[in-house]
């Protein structure tokens, strides 16, 4: 049985900072936070597997997982949106949290970054982290 795309909803004003997203990040089912990149890079994983990190020396943008297809959109549509930052271009986008893009906006991108390591797990580990939500 595979996991439903899981989505937290906070609300608040437009902007997103660091620790609101940290907060976000953790909430989310068998998520854990760590710096194997050195202190300067905060990194969030699923079951082992990265899905969002950010620089804490500005914490004004993030990594994420995307959809190749859906970050070609989100590029072309949202100066924001830029093909990941000293990662693949093709599966990671860099998106800067000071600009057009709004709270729900940047928390859509979150999730849908989690959602997509989430279900490339093994139908086991999606079943087990389903069962502890």
């Amino acid at each position: 049985m595979a996991t439903k795309p899981v989505t937290i909803n906070l609300s608040g004003g437009i902007e997103l900072n660091i620790e609101e997203l940290r907060n976000y990040c953790l909430a989310l089912p068998a998520v854990e936070e760590g710096f194997p990149f050195g202190e300067d890079t905060l990194v969030f994983k699923v079951a082992g597997k990265m899905f969002l990190l950010i620089g804490l020396a500005d914490g004004q943008h993030f990594n994420g997982k995307c959809d190749p297809e859906r970050a070609i959109e989100l590029r072309e549509q949202y100066t924001e949106v830029q093909p990941g930052y000293h990662m693949s271009k093709v599966h990671w986008n860099t998106i800067f949290m000071g600009g057009s893009l709004t709270r729900m906006q940047l928390l859509a991108l979150i999730d849908h970054s989690y959602n997509l390591v989430l279900k490339n797990l093994p139908k086991k580990l999606q079943t087990e982290i389903a069962a502890n939500q």
